[in-house]
Protein backbone atom coordinates (compact mmCIF):
# COMPACT_ATOMS: atom_id res chain seq x y z
CA UNK A 1 0.00 0.00 0.00
CA UNK A 2 2.73 2.46 0.52
CA UNK A 3 4.52 2.14 -2.55
CA UNK A 4 0.81 2.42 -4.25
CA UNK A 5 0.47 5.84 -2.57
CA UNK A 6 3.94 6.83 -3.32
CA UNK A 7 3.61 6.30 -6.99
CA UNK A 8 -0.19 8.26 -6.90
CA UNK A 9 1.54 11.26 -5.31
CA UNK A 10 4.00 11.03 -7.98
CA UNK A 11 1.88 11.02 -10.58
CA UNK A 12 -0.35 14.03 -9.14
CA UNK A 13 2.91 15.97 -8.72
CA UNK A 14 3.04 19.15 -10.91
CA UNK A 15 4.93 18.85 -13.64
CA UNK A 16 8.15 20.63 -14.13
CA UNK A 17 8.69 23.25 -16.49
CA UNK A 18 12.90 24.32 -17.51
CA UNK A 19 13.41 27.89 -17.07
CA UNK A 20 16.49 29.62 -17.98
CA UNK A 21 16.83 33.21 -16.40
CA UNK A 22 19.20 35.62 -18.24
CA UNK A 23 20.30 38.33 -15.53
CA UNK A 24 22.82 41.25 -16.06
CA UNK A 25 26.36 39.46 -14.98
CA UNK A 26 27.60 40.70 -11.41
CA UNK A 27 23.86 40.34 -10.57
CA UNK A 28 23.11 36.89 -10.26
CA UNK A 29 23.23 36.31 -6.69
CA UNK A 30 20.66 38.79 -6.40
CA UNK A 31 18.42 37.34 -9.01
CA UNK A 32 18.91 34.13 -7.35
CA UNK A 33 17.63 35.08 -4.13
CA UNK A 34 14.56 36.60 -5.57
CA UNK A 35 13.96 33.72 -7.64
CA UNK A 36 14.29 31.41 -4.22
CA UNK A 37 11.67 33.75 -2.75
CA UNK A 38 8.94 31.87 -4.95
CA UNK A 39 9.57 28.87 -2.83
CA UNK A 40 8.73 25.50 -2.86
CA UNK A 41 8.12 25.52 -6.32
CA UNK A 42 11.69 26.15 -7.37
CA UNK A 43 14.42 23.61 -7.47
CA UNK A 44 17.71 24.95 -8.76
CA UNK A 45 19.72 23.14 -10.98
CA UNK A 46 22.97 24.25 -9.59
CA UNK A 47 23.21 26.01 -5.87
CA UNK A 48 24.07 29.90 -5.57
CA UNK A 49 28.23 29.26 -5.14
CA UNK A 50 28.04 27.81 -8.77
CA UNK A 51 25.99 30.09 -10.89
CA UNK A 52 27.51 30.55 -14.29
CA UNK A 53 27.65 34.06 -15.42
CA UNK A 54 24.67 35.89 -16.94
CA UNK A 55 22.31 32.89 -16.55
CA UNK A 56 20.37 31.19 -14.24
CA UNK A 57 18.51 27.54 -14.19
CA UNK A 58 15.77 26.39 -12.39
CA UNK A 59 12.89 23.93 -12.74
CA UNK A 60 9.41 25.31 -11.95
CA UNK A 61 6.67 23.94 -10.86
CA UNK A 62 4.37 26.89 -9.99
CA UNK A 63 2.17 29.26 -12.35
CA UNK A 64 4.54 30.91 -14.74
CA UNK A 65 2.83 34.11 -14.49
CA UNK A 66 4.09 34.36 -11.49
CA UNK A 67 7.82 34.23 -12.62
CA UNK A 68 7.54 37.00 -15.11
CA UNK A 69 6.88 39.39 -12.17
CA UNK A 70 10.71 38.99 -11.39
CA UNK A 71 12.27 42.57 -11.40
CA UNK A 72 16.00 41.40 -11.21
CA UNK A 73 15.68 39.18 -14.37
CA UNK A 74 16.85 40.52 -17.96
CA UNK A 75 14.65 37.35 -19.89
CA UNK A 76 13.07 34.28 -18.86
CA UNK A 77 13.24 31.50 -21.53
CA UNK A 78 11.64 27.87 -21.54
CA UNK A 79 13.85 25.46 -22.67
CA UNK A 80 13.55 21.89 -23.70
CA UNK A 81 16.12 19.43 -25.28
CA UNK A 82 15.62 17.84 -28.37
CA UNK A 83 17.75 14.15 -29.07
CA UNK A 84 18.37 14.98 -32.29
CA UNK A 85 21.46 15.50 -34.49
CA UNK A 86 20.71 18.13 -36.68
CA UNK A 87 18.32 20.86 -36.59
CA UNK A 88 16.59 19.63 -39.59
CA UNK A 89 15.13 16.90 -37.93
CA UNK A 90 13.09 19.32 -35.63
CA UNK A 91 10.78 19.74 -38.86
CA UNK A 92 10.14 16.30 -38.41
CA UNK A 93 6.06 15.43 -36.87
CA UNK A 94 7.06 14.91 -32.96
CA UNK A 95 9.77 17.40 -32.45
CA UNK A 96 7.90 20.21 -34.32
CA UNK A 97 4.85 19.78 -32.03
CA UNK A 98 7.11 19.84 -28.98
CA UNK A 99 8.22 23.48 -30.70
CA UNK A 100 4.65 24.09 -30.78
CA UNK A 101 3.51 23.22 -27.37
CA UNK A 102 6.78 25.23 -25.69
CA UNK A 103 5.08 28.18 -28.10
CA UNK A 104 1.77 27.60 -27.09
CA UNK A 105 3.08 27.88 -23.11
CA UNK A 106 4.16 31.01 -23.78
CA UNK A 107 1.31 32.56 -26.03
CA UNK A 108 -0.82 31.32 -23.06
CA UNK A 109 0.49 33.51 -20.67
CA UNK A 110 -0.54 37.21 -22.56
CA UNK A 111 -3.76 38.48 -23.99
CA UNK A 112 -4.52 37.57 -27.45
CA UNK A 113 -2.19 39.34 -29.84
CA UNK A 114 0.57 40.11 -27.61
CA UNK A 115 2.75 38.40 -30.69
CA UNK A 116 2.76 39.52 -33.96
CA UNK A 117 6.83 38.08 -35.27
CA UNK A 118 8.23 35.39 -34.64
CA UNK A 119 12.47 34.92 -34.97
CA UNK A 120 14.76 32.44 -34.38
CA UNK A 121 18.47 33.07 -33.24
CA UNK A 122 20.92 30.40 -33.77
CA UNK A 123 24.21 29.12 -35.57
CA UNK A 124 23.04 29.78 -39.03
CA UNK A 125 19.84 30.68 -39.04
CA UNK A 126 19.82 32.44 -42.64
CA UNK A 127 20.67 29.12 -43.67
CA UNK A 128 17.73 26.26 -45.70
CA UNK A 129 16.97 24.42 -42.92
CA UNK A 130 16.61 27.45 -40.20
CA UNK A 131 13.97 29.45 -43.16
CA UNK A 132 12.26 26.51 -43.37
CA UNK A 133 11.70 26.21 -39.79
CA UNK A 134 11.18 29.30 -39.34
CA UNK A 135 8.35 29.86 -42.06
CA UNK A 136 6.84 26.34 -40.79
CA UNK A 137 6.37 27.70 -36.97
CA UNK A 138 5.27 31.15 -38.06
CA UNK A 139 2.90 29.88 -40.78
CA UNK A 140 1.12 27.35 -38.22
CA UNK A 141 1.30 29.94 -35.19
CA UNK A 142 -0.09 32.27 -37.40
CA UNK A 143 2.73 34.65 -37.17
CA UNK A 144 5.06 37.06 -39.30
CA UNK A 145 7.91 36.60 -39.80
CA UNK A 146 9.80 39.02 -37.88
CA UNK A 147 13.51 40.50 -38.17
CA UNK A 148 15.98 40.26 -35.10
CA UNK A 149 14.50 40.05 -31.99
CA UNK A 150 10.38 39.59 -32.73
CA UNK A 151 7.54 39.06 -29.95
CA UNK A 152 8.06 35.66 -30.35
CA UNK A 153 12.00 34.97 -29.73
CA UNK A 154 13.10 31.05 -29.91
CA UNK A 155 16.85 30.39 -29.27
CA UNK A 156 18.27 27.25 -30.55
CA UNK A 157 21.60 25.76 -29.04
CA UNK A 158 23.43 22.65 -29.08
CA UNK A 159 23.16 20.64 -26.08
CA UNK A 160 26.63 20.92 -23.53
CA UNK A 161 27.13 17.45 -24.49
CA UNK A 162 26.28 18.02 -28.45
CA UNK A 163 24.31 15.29 -28.68
CA UNK A 164 20.69 17.28 -29.09
CA UNK A 165 19.95 20.58 -29.55
CA UNK A 166 17.70 22.79 -26.73
CA UNK A 167 15.14 25.18 -27.84
CA UNK A 168 14.42 28.06 -25.75
CA UNK A 169 11.48 30.00 -26.03
CA UNK A 170 10.94 33.40 -24.68
CA UNK A 171 8.05 33.85 -21.98
CA UNK A 172 7.51 37.35 -23.07
CA UNK A 173 6.60 39.45 -26.23
CA UNK A 174 9.49 41.39 -24.23
CA UNK A 175 12.30 40.98 -22.27
CA UNK A 176 10.91 41.23 -18.28
CA UNK A 177 14.18 44.29 -18.19
CA UNK A 178 12.05 46.25 -20.63
CA UNK A 179 9.43 47.69 -18.18
CA UNK A 180 5.95 48.45 -19.60
CA UNK A 181 5.91 51.64 -18.03
CA UNK A 182 8.93 52.84 -20.06
CA UNK A 183 7.32 55.26 -22.14
CA UNK A 184 9.75 57.25 -22.96
CA UNK A 185 13.15 56.32 -23.87
CA UNK A 186 16.31 58.38 -23.48
CA UNK A 187 19.86 57.48 -25.04
CA UNK A 188 21.87 55.53 -21.71
CA UNK A 189 18.69 55.11 -20.33
CA UNK A 190 19.23 52.42 -17.25
CA UNK A 191 18.12 48.96 -17.43
CA UNK A 192 15.08 48.07 -15.43
CA UNK A 193 16.06 44.92 -13.55
CA UNK A 194 19.75 46.89 -13.09
CA UNK A 195 18.07 49.78 -11.12
CA UNK A 196 15.80 47.36 -9.31
CA UNK A 197 18.84 45.53 -8.03
CA UNK A 198 20.43 48.67 -7.36
CA UNK A 199 17.67 49.66 -4.90
CA UNK A 200 17.58 46.13 -3.31
CA UNK A 201 21.39 46.91 -2.16
CA UNK A 202 20.66 50.17 -0.50
CA UNK A 203 18.06 47.56 2.15
CA UNK A 204 15.01 50.16 1.37
CA UNK A 205 12.65 50.92 4.58
CA UNK A 206 9.13 52.90 4.25
CA UNK A 207 10.27 55.57 6.31
CA UNK A 208 13.16 56.61 3.96
CA UNK A 209 14.26 60.09 2.23
CA UNK A 210 15.34 58.65 -1.04
CA UNK A 211 16.83 61.39 -3.89
CA UNK A 212 17.71 60.37 -7.34
CA UNK A 213 20.72 62.34 -8.59
CA UNK A 214 20.83 62.84 -12.52
CA UNK A 215 17.28 60.80 -12.40
CA UNK A 216 17.20 60.86 -16.43
CA UNK A 217 14.07 59.23 -17.62
CA UNK A 218 13.55 58.10 -14.08
CA UNK A 219 14.33 54.21 -13.52
CA UNK A 220 16.36 54.23 -10.35
CA UNK A 221 12.84 56.39 -8.97
CA UNK A 222 10.00 54.06 -10.41
CA UNK A 223 11.91 51.02 -9.61
CA UNK A 224 12.85 52.36 -6.02
CA UNK A 225 8.86 53.17 -5.41
CA UNK A 226 7.81 49.72 -7.42
CA UNK A 227 9.48 47.94 -4.73
CA UNK A 228 8.10 49.78 -1.74
CA UNK A 229 6.57 52.87 -0.79
CA UNK A 230 9.26 55.50 1.00
CA UNK A 231 8.54 58.57 3.21
CA UNK A 232 9.54 61.30 0.59
CA UNK A 233 10.73 59.98 -3.19
CA UNK A 234 13.21 62.91 -4.81
CA UNK A 235 14.30 62.55 -8.61
CA UNK A 236 16.54 65.70 -9.98
CA UNK A 237 18.00 66.34 -12.96
CA UNK A 238 19.64 69.66 -14.51
CA UNK A 239 18.05 68.90 -18.43
CA UNK A 240 14.12 69.91 -18.65
CA UNK A 241 13.83 67.12 -21.41
CA UNK A 242 15.00 64.59 -18.65
CA UNK A 243 12.41 65.44 -16.09
CA UNK A 244 9.71 65.61 -19.14
CA UNK A 245 10.69 62.15 -20.10
CA UNK A 246 10.61 61.02 -16.68
CA UNK A 247 7.13 62.53 -15.61
CA UNK A 248 5.88 60.25 -18.64
CA UNK A 249 7.18 57.18 -17.47
CA UNK A 250 6.15 58.17 -13.55
CA UNK A 251 2.80 59.18 -14.73
CA UNK A 252 2.81 55.23 -16.75
CA UNK A 253 3.02 53.59 -13.59
CA UNK A 254 0.94 55.39 -12.13
CA UNK A 255 3.43 57.22 -9.33
CA UNK A 256 3.42 60.56 -10.40
CA UNK A 257 1.30 61.58 -6.76
CA UNK A 258 4.28 59.10 -4.62
CA UNK A 259 7.30 61.40 -6.32
CA UNK A 260 8.77 64.67 -6.96
CA UNK A 261 10.75 66.19 -9.84
CA UNK A 262 12.90 68.97 -9.76
CA UNK A 263 15.32 70.32 -12.06
CA UNK A 264 17.88 70.90 -9.76
CA UNK A 265 21.86 70.90 -10.07
CA UNK A 266 23.01 67.96 -8.03
CA UNK A 267 26.37 69.39 -6.79
CA UNK A 268 23.94 72.55 -5.22
CA UNK A 269 21.23 70.82 -4.03
CA UNK A 270 18.56 73.00 -2.08
CA UNK A 271 17.84 70.46 0.93
CA UNK A 272 19.11 70.64 4.30
CA UNK A 273 21.91 68.95 5.48
CA UNK A 274 21.37 65.54 6.98
CA UNK A 275 18.42 64.96 5.44
CA UNK A 276 18.19 61.85 3.04
CA UNK A 277 18.39 58.23 3.80
CA UNK A 278 19.05 56.88 1.20
CA UNK A 279 21.30 58.51 -2.41
CA UNK A 280 21.23 56.38 -6.03
CA UNK A 281 22.87 57.62 -8.83
CA UNK A 282 23.41 56.28 -12.81
CA UNK A 283 26.35 58.89 -13.14
CA UNK A 284 27.53 59.82 -16.51
CA UNK A 285 30.13 57.62 -17.69
CA UNK A 286 31.49 59.90 -20.91
CA UNK A 287 30.52 57.26 -23.55
CA UNK A 288 27.14 59.31 -24.18
CA UNK A 289 26.95 62.08 -21.59
CA UNK A 290 29.65 64.44 -20.66
CA UNK A 291 33.32 63.29 -20.80
CA UNK A 292 36.35 62.19 -18.92
CA UNK A 293 37.41 65.49 -18.40
CA UNK A 294 34.26 67.00 -17.43
CA UNK A 295 33.94 64.01 -14.51
CA UNK A 296 36.89 64.97 -13.33
CA UNK A 297 35.06 68.38 -11.60
CA UNK A 298 31.54 66.52 -11.57
CA UNK A 299 32.35 63.47 -9.30
CA UNK A 300 33.73 65.25 -6.64
CA UNK A 301 31.33 68.25 -6.29
CA UNK A 302 28.67 65.73 -6.61
CA UNK A 303 30.12 62.91 -3.69
CA UNK A 304 30.56 66.35 -1.43
CA UNK A 305 26.92 67.35 -1.96
CA UNK A 306 25.56 63.75 -1.57
CA UNK A 307 27.59 63.84 1.88
CA UNK A 308 26.40 67.30 2.60
CA UNK A 309 22.63 66.22 2.52
CA UNK A 310 23.51 62.61 3.72
CA UNK A 311 22.34 61.95 7.01
CA UNK A 312 24.48 59.36 9.30
CA UNK A 313 24.94 56.11 8.19
CA UNK A 314 23.09 57.35 5.06
CA UNK A 315 23.45 54.28 1.98
CA UNK A 316 23.93 55.40 -1.35
CA UNK A 317 24.25 52.92 -4.63
CA UNK A 318 26.16 55.10 -7.52
CA UNK A 319 26.61 53.50 -11.14
CA UNK A 320 29.64 54.46 -12.83
CA UNK A 321 32.20 53.04 -15.58
CA UNK A 322 34.49 55.93 -14.16
CA UNK A 323 36.22 53.03 -11.94
CA UNK A 324 39.52 54.36 -11.13
CA UNK A 325 38.38 58.17 -10.44
CA UNK A 326 35.55 56.89 -8.19
CA UNK A 327 38.25 54.41 -6.30
CA UNK A 328 40.63 57.12 -6.18
CA UNK A 329 38.01 59.89 -4.85
CA UNK A 330 36.54 57.41 -2.27
CA UNK A 331 39.96 56.50 -0.89
CA UNK A 332 40.70 59.38 0.24
CA UNK A 333 37.41 60.44 1.78
CA UNK A 334 36.83 60.48 5.22
CA UNK A 335 32.50 60.71 5.12
CA UNK A 336 31.84 57.93 2.04
CA UNK A 337 33.11 54.08 3.08
CA UNK A 338 32.70 51.71 0.45
CA UNK A 339 30.91 48.74 1.50
CA UNK A 340 31.01 46.56 -1.72
CA UNK A 341 32.19 46.92 -5.32
CA UNK A 342 30.32 45.31 -8.01
CA UNK A 343 31.08 44.72 -11.47
CA UNK A 344 28.01 44.55 -13.84
CA UNK A 345 27.31 44.10 -17.38
CA UNK A 346 25.12 46.73 -19.58
CA UNK A 347 25.22 46.31 -23.33
CA UNK A 348 29.17 45.80 -24.19
CA UNK A 349 29.72 47.71 -21.12
CA UNK A 350 30.99 46.83 -18.00
CA UNK A 351 30.78 49.66 -14.96
CA UNK A 352 30.61 48.65 -11.43
CA UNK A 353 28.01 49.90 -8.78
CA UNK A 354 29.59 51.56 -5.69
CA UNK A 355 27.37 50.72 -2.31
CA UNK A 356 28.51 53.44 -0.12
CA UNK A 357 27.82 54.40 3.59
CA UNK A 358 28.31 57.57 5.00
CA UNK A 359 30.37 57.50 7.86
Amino acid sequence: MPQTLNRQQETNRPLAQRIEAVVAEGLEPIAHDEIAGLGRSVRFARNGSELPRGVIFFEYTGDLRAILRLRSINSLYLARSYAVPRPKALLGDEHFRGLLAQIDTARALHPQGSFASLYISAAGSETAVMQRLRADLAARCDLAEGAEDGDLFIRLRRTPSAEGWDALVRLAPRPLATRPWRVCNMEGGLNGAVAHAMNLLTRPEPRDNYLNIGCGSGTLLIERLLHGPAQRAIGCDISPEALRCAALNIAAAQLTNRSELHNWDGTVLPLPEASIDVITSDLPFGHLIGSHTENLALYPALLREAARVARPTARCAILSHEVHLLERLLADSTVWSIEEIIRVSLGGLYPRIFLLRRS
